[in-house]
C-alpha cells in the first residue's frame, strides 16, 4: 500500500507502478500487507481489472505472494470492448434493472449485412464480402458508441463539410454507413434492446452515480485499467476519489519533464473549445499517449499521481524505468540522445538478437528458454503478437520435454474441429473436389474408433482412384470412381451423409446450412468431434451462428458457406486449459500485460508484426474520426509502444527479430531502431549472439560426401526382365529409369487435382479413335464419339473448355486423313492392339496404337501423339524405336491376325503443324530433304541393331544402370527424386569416372 497520504479527502488517488518493478507483483505486495492483518479482509476488496487475463496474472500474483492460504479479492473486468474484453458481473446488480438489455452482437452482425443491400443493393455484393463488410460496419458503431459519438453527430456541419471535400469513394462510405446504422437504430427501438458498448457505457455511469451519492462499505481499486472511453474515465474518476477507493496504473512515466509530456499533444483535452480532441501533430504513437489521454479525460493532473513504492520478485533496476523513459522520447526531445551521459543510456540486462530467418528465429528463442530453465524457480516468459513463431518455438521445446502453452490461443480454424467443419464446407463449396474430400476423409477426426484402420485403407483407395485431372462435378462421379475402387458399399454411406449437402438451392437459410453441416461432421465423426477445447469452442460458435441466423433471416449460397465460417471462425481463439510448463509462459501483447518474468524474450520485433501495420478504417475518413475525437489508427502503435516498455521492465530482456519472413527482408522494428540508437557505442556489449551459435549447431550435420551418381548393379537373373516398347526408349537413355520401372517395379502417381498430363491426355485420345475406328469410322462421327469419351472419363468442365478447341481441330484433321486413305486403299487392320515377341528369350511387348494395311499388303505402323513427336535425330540416334519394335513385333508375327512387314513408320501429332493447322503426320525417314531420321530400308535392322545393343549391355550383360547416362537427352522426371539427381548433377563431370 502506497506510504504517501492525502490531505484532502475528495481529491483522486491515482498511483503509478513503474515498469521495472513488475505490475501484479507489486501491486499485490502493496496489498496484502493492508488487508491481510484481516482473515477476511482482503476478501472484501473489490478489483477492477482490466481483462480476463488479467484476472488470472493477479491470481498467480497472490499465490506466489501469500505464503499460506488466503482469500483473495472479488475481480471484476472492465476492459475496453474494442480489445475483445468483456465487462465483469460486478455492475449489473447495481439497480441497474431500467437499462434495456444488449443486442446480440452476431444477430447485428447479419442484420446490418441485410440492411447493407437494402441500401446499396447488388454493389454491396454477396455473401461473404457482404458479411465482412457488415463486420467493418458493427465495428466502426462500437467503436463511436464507445466514445459516446452519437449518429447526429456524424451529420453536424463540421463532419458534413470535411466529407464533401474527400474523395468520393470516402462520400460513399460515409452515407452508407449512416443509413445502415439508422435502420439498426430503428430496429433496436422496436426491440427494446441496444448495443452493448452503450450498454457498458451506461453501466459505467450507473456506477458512478450511484458510487458517488452513496460509496460502496468496501475497498474498490482500479488495477491497470487503461482504456480511455469516456464512460470508463469518470467511472475510474469516481472511483478515485471515494474513502476507501483508489486507481493504480500500470507504467506512467511520473519522471517524464513537462515540456516533453506537452509535446505528447492535447489528447483529447484541445486548448481552444473549437479544436479537435485530437491534434494533427499529437504523438499517438508514444507509449504514454493513451494514459494522459486518460488522465485528461478523469480530469487528473499527472502532478496528482503519486508513484507506488512496492516493487515485486522480479524487479529491475531502478535505472531501467529512466533509460525506458529515454527510449522513447517523442521527435524534438529524443535529440536530447545525443547529451545523455552513458549511465542514463544504460539498459543493463537487455540484449538485443538478430537471426536470419524465422526458423533460426525460434529455434534461437527455444534455446534462450531452455537455458534459462537450468536455474531452478526462474520463469521466463516469450511475448509476441506473431502467432506462428510463438507455435514454432512451442514445437522446438518439445525435443526437450517442455511443454509450454500459447496462452494467446490458437484461432479455431488451426483446430483439429474447426479445420474438419472447414474441410466439410470446402467440399460443399468446391463441388466435391478431390482435395478437399481427401482431407476431409483421412482427417484425424474423422471414422474415429475401432474401425479407424479399415476407414484409412479405404479412404487410401479413393485416393488412388481419384489421382489425375479432376473428375465432373458432384457426387455422382465420384460414385463411379468409388465402384472402379470396389469401394461401393463404403462410399454409399459416405454419400448418403453428403448428399443432404448438395441437395440445396442457391438462397439458403444460413441456420438451415449450419445445421446440415454439423450434422454431417457428427456423422462422420461421432461425439469426439465435440469433445475437447476446440470441439466446445466450434460447438459454441455454431449455436450462437444458428440463433442469431434464425432471428436475422439470413440467407446464404451453399458455395460461399466456407468463406463464411472461415471469417467467423478466425475471430475465435481456443485457449489452452491450465497446464503445461509452470515456469514458461506463452503471450500475445494483450495476455502478456500485466505478467511478469525473469527473462522475458520479445520475438517478432518487425515492423507490420511488432508494431502491427496501422490498418486504416474502411468506413470512415481519417479526418472524420479525428474531428469526432476518435483515436486514429496509429493509436494502436503507441499501445504496442506500451506493451513493449513494460516488457523492457523485466530483470533481464531480449529483443529478438529476424531479417526476412517467409516472403521476403523486412525492416526491424521503429522500436528497435530506438534501442540501438540510443545505444550508441554500448551496443556491442548487448548483442546476443551465443543462442545465435547454438542455434544453428542444433542444426549442423556432419560433413558427408556428396552422394555418387547411383549405378545400380543388379544380378544376372534380376536383369532378365520383359522389355516393353517404349521402356527400350528409357533403357537407353537413362538406364536407371528403366531399372526403377521395370526391375523394381515403381510407379509415379499424379496428384490430386493434377492438370492434365500428358500421358491422360493421350489415354483419352487413344480411347477416342480406338471407339471410331471399332464404330465403323463413320463420317462426322468422331466429334461426337470425343464428347462421349470425356464425359465418361469424368473431365472436368473447365479443362474440357480449354482443351476441347484443339482437340476438336485435331481430330477432324485426323478424321480427313484417314477417310482419304481409305479412298487410296489403305485399310485399318488393328487399333488399341497388343503382341508381344521372343528375342533372345526376352519378351519384346507393347501396345500398337494403329496398324493399316496398305493395297500392296505392307503395314504401315501409326503412333498416336498429343504432343510433338520425336524428332528424326532422336530416332536415327537409338533413342525413340516405338515405331520399329512394334515392326518387327508384326514381323514376327505377334499381334494375332496380323501377317506381314512394315515399311511405313508414322506419328499422327495432335500438335500444330507447320502450316498452323492443329494435327499432321510425321515419319522419322530418311529421304528427300530431310537431315535425319533412319533411310526406310535400314528402318528395322537398325531397329533390331539397338534392340541387340541394348540387350547385350544391360539385360543380358553387366553394365550398370547408370542414372542420365545421356544427361543431355530429355528425359522423363518420375525417378529423379529416386535418384538424388540434384545431389549430383552440378558436379558431373567434375569426376574421373564420371569422365569415363
Amino acid at each position: 500500500m502506497p506510504e504517501q497520504a492525502r490531505s484532502d479527502r475528495n481529491a483522486p488517488k491515482v498511483y503509478s507502478i513503474a515498469a521495472h518493478r513488475g505490475f501484479a507483483d507489486a501491486l499485490v505486495a502493496g496489498l496484502i500487507p493492508r488487508y491481510a492483518k484481516d482473515e477476511i479482509a482482503l476478501a472484501r476488496l473489490t478489483l477492477l481489472l482490466p481483462s480476463r487475463r488479467t484476472v488470472r496474472t493477479v491470481t498467480e500474483a497472490f499465490v506466489r505472494h501469500s505464503g499460506s492460504g488466503m482469500l483473495l479479492p472479488r475481480m471484476a473486468v472492465v476492459g475496453d470492448l474494442d480489445l475483445d474484453e468483456t465487462l465483469g458481473p460486478l455492475l449489473d446488480p447495481l439497480g441497474a434493472a431500467d437499462i434495456p438489455p444488449a443486442a446480440d452482437a452476431t444477430r447485428r452482425w447479419l442484420r446490418l449485412a441485410h440492411y447493407l443491400r437494402d441500401v446499396e443493393g447488388d454493389a454491396a455484393g454477396k455473401g461473404a464480402a457482404l458479411l465482412r463488410r457488415a463486420f467493418e460496419i458493427g465495428r466502426t458503431m462500437d467503436r463511436l458508441l464507445a466514445e459516446e459519438i452519437a449518429p447526429i453527430d456524424l451529420m453536424s456541419e463540421r463532419v458534413i463539410g470535411i466529407v464533401g471535400d474527400l474523395a468520393g469513394h470516402w462520400s460513399d462510405n460515409t452515407r452508407s454507413f449512416l443509413m445502415v446504422q439508422q435502420h439498426w437504430i430503428a430496429e433496436l427501438a422496436e426491440s427494446g434492446e441496444i448495443d452493448a458498448p452503450d450498454r457498458r457505457n451506461r453501466l459505467f455511469d450507473h456506477a458512478a452515480v450511484r458510487w458517488k451519492a452513496q460509496p460502496p462499505p468496501n475497498p474498490v481499486i482500479a488495477a491497470g485499467v487503461t482504456g480511455a472511453s469516456p464512460a470508463l474515465a469518470r467511472l475510474l474518476r469516481v472511483v478515485s476519489e471515494m474513502p476507501q477507493g483508489y486507481v493504480v496504473l500500470p507504467d506512467l512515466d511520473l519522471s517524464l519533464a513537462d515540456d516533453v509530456w506537452d509535446e505528447l499533444g492535447t489528447a483529447g483535452a484541445p486548448v481552444q473549445l473549437d479544436d479537435p480532441p485530437f491534434g494533427r501533430s499529437d504523438a499517438v504513437t508514444h507509449p504514454q499517449y493513451h494514459l494522459k489521454l486518460l488522465l485528461n479525460r478523469m480530469g487528473v493532473s499527472r502532478k496528482e499521481v503519486m508513484p507506488w513504492h512496492r516493487s515485486g520478485l522480479s524487479a529491475a533496476p531502478p535505472e531501467r524505468s529512466r533509460a525506458i523513459s529515454s527510449l522513447f522520447l517523442p521527435p524534438r526531445a529524443s535529440a536530447a540522445w545525443v547529451d545523455l551521459p552513458p549511465e542514463q543510456r544504460r539498459l543493463g540486462g537487455v540484449r538485443l538478437m538478430e537471426t536470419t530467418h524465422p526458423e533460426e528465429e525460434a529455434q534461437a528463442i527455444a534455446v534462450l528458454i531452455r537455458e534459462a530453465l537450468e536455474t531452478p524457480e526462474r520463469r521466463v516468459a516469450l511475448i509476441s503478437p506473431d502467432r506462428g513463431l510463438a507455435a514454432r518455438v512451442v514445437g522446438h521445446l518439445e525435443r526437450w520435454g517442455i511443454e509450454a502453452d500459447d496462452t494467446a490461443g490458437r484461432p479455431l480454424p488451426q483446430t483439429a474441429a474447426g479445420r474438419l467443419l472447414l474441410l466439410l464446407a470446402e467440399v460443399v463449396a468446391e463441388a466435391a473436389a478431390p482435395v478437399p474430400l481427401i482431407a476431409l476423409l483421412v482427417h484425424p477426426l474423422t471414422g474415429a474408433g475401432e474401425g479407424r484402420p479399415r476407414w484409412l485403407e479405404n479412404a487410401r483407395k479413393l485416393d488412388l482412384a481419384l489421382r489425375g485431372p479432376r473428375p465432373g462435378a458432384g457426387l455422382a462421379s465420384l460414385r463411379a470412381k468409388a465402384a472402379e475402387a470396389k469401394l461401393d458399399k463404403w462410399w454409399a454411406g459416405i454419400e448418403a451423409i453428403l448428399s443432404p449437402l448438395f441437395a440445396l438451392s442457391d438462397a439458403e437459410p444460413f441456420e438451415r446450412l449450419l445445421g446440415l453441416l454439423a450434422d454431417a461432421a457428427e456423422a462422420l465423426c461421432g461425439e469426439m468431434l465435440w469433445a475437447g477445447a476446440d470441439g466446445r469452442a466450434l460447438s459454441a460458435l455454431i449455436e450462437e451462428l444458428r440463433g442469431a441466423a434464425g432471428a436475422a433471416g439470413t440467407l446464404l449460397d451453399p458455395r460461399e458457406i466456407h468463406a463464411v465460417l472461415r471469417d467467423a471462425m478466425d475471430r475465435v481463439s481456443v485457449r489452452p486449459p491450465w497446464g503445461g510448463h509452470p515456469r514458461v509462459s506463452v503471450y500475445g501483447l494483450l495476455e502478456a500485460r500485466m505478467s511478469r518474468a525473469d527473462l522475458i524474450i520479445c520475438g517478432g520485433l518487425v515492423e507490420g508484426v511488432w508494431p502491427g501495420t496501422a490498418a486504416q478504417d474502411a468506413l470512415l475518413p481519417p479526418a472524420v474520426l479525428r474531428a469526432l475525437g476518435v483515436p486514429g489508427a496509429d493509436f494502436r502503435i503507441g499501445l504496442s509502444a506500451h506493451d513493449l516498455a513494460a516488457a523492457l521492465g523485466a530483470p533481464e530482456v531480449v529483443l529478438s527479430w529476424a531479417q526476412r519472413d517467409e516472403g521476403g527482408p523486412v525492416i526491424p522494428s521503429r522500436f528497435v531502431l530506438r534501442v540501438r540508437a540510443m545505444l550508441g557505442d554500448q551496443l556491442e556489449r548487448h548483442v546476443e549472439a551465443e543462442a545465435v551459435r547454438l542455434a544453428r549447431m542444433l542444426d549442423d550435420a556432419p560433413q558427408i560426401a556428396p552422394h555418387p551418381r547411383p549405378q545400380p548393379m543388379p544380378s544376372a537373373e534380376q536383369r532378365r526382365v520383359d522389355v516393353s516398347v517404349t521402356g527400350l526408349d528409357r533403357l537407353r537413355g537413362d538406364p536407371y529409369q528403366f531399372y526403377a520401372s521395370a526391375i523394381l517395379g515403381l510407379r509415379s502417381i499424379d496428384g490430386l487435382d493434377a492438370e492434365p498430363s500428358a500421358a491422360w491426355k493421350g489415354e483419352v485420345a487413344h480411347l477416342i479413335m480406338q471407339r471410331w475406328h471399332e464404330a465403323g469410322e463413320p463420317e462426322d462421327g468422331l466429334q461426337s464419339i470425343a464428347q462421349g469419351v470425356l464425359t465418361e472419363q469424368n473431365a472436368h468442365p473447365l479443362m474440357r473448355v480449354l482443351w476441347w478447341p484443339r482437340l476438336s481441330a485435331a481430330l477432324a484433321t485426323f478424321e480427313g486423313m484417314i477417310l482419304d486413305a481409305k479412298k487410296n486403299g489403305r485399310k485399318v487392320v488393328a487399333v488399341e492392339k497388343w503382341g508381344d515377341m521372343r528375342h533372345r528369350d526376352i519378351r519384346i511387348h507393347g501396345r500398337a496404337d494403329r496398324i493399316d494395311r496398305r493395297e500392296d499388303g505392307s503395314l504401315a505402323v501409326v503412333d498416336y501423339k498429343t504432343g510433338q513427336p520425336p524428332t528424326g535425330r532422336r530416332v536415327e540416334e537409338g533413342f525413340a524405336l516405338q515405331l520399329g519394335l512394334i515392326a518387327l513385333i508384326a514381323k514376327d508375327g505377334g499381334f494375332e491376325g496380323i501377317e506381314g512387314v512394315a515399311d511405313s513408320f508414322e506419328y499422327w501429332s495432335m500438335a500444330k503443324g507447320r502450316d498452323g493447322a492443329m494435327g499432321y503426320m510425321f515419319e522419322p525417314v530418311l529421304e528427300g530433304r530431310k537431315k535425319s531420321g533412319i533411310p526406310r530400308e535400314d528402318f528395322l535392322p537398325e531397329t533390331q541393331r539397338y534392340l541387340d545393343d541394348a540387350l547385350d549391355r544391360w539385360i543380358l550383360g553387366d553394365q550398370p544402370f547408370t542414372a542420365r547416362l545421356n544427361p543431355e537427352l530429355g528425359s522423363y522426371a518420375d525417378y529423379d527424386q529416386l535418384m538424388r539427381l540434384d545431389e549430383w548433377i552440378t558436379s558431373l563431370g567434375n569426376r574421373p569416372e564420371d569422365a569415363a
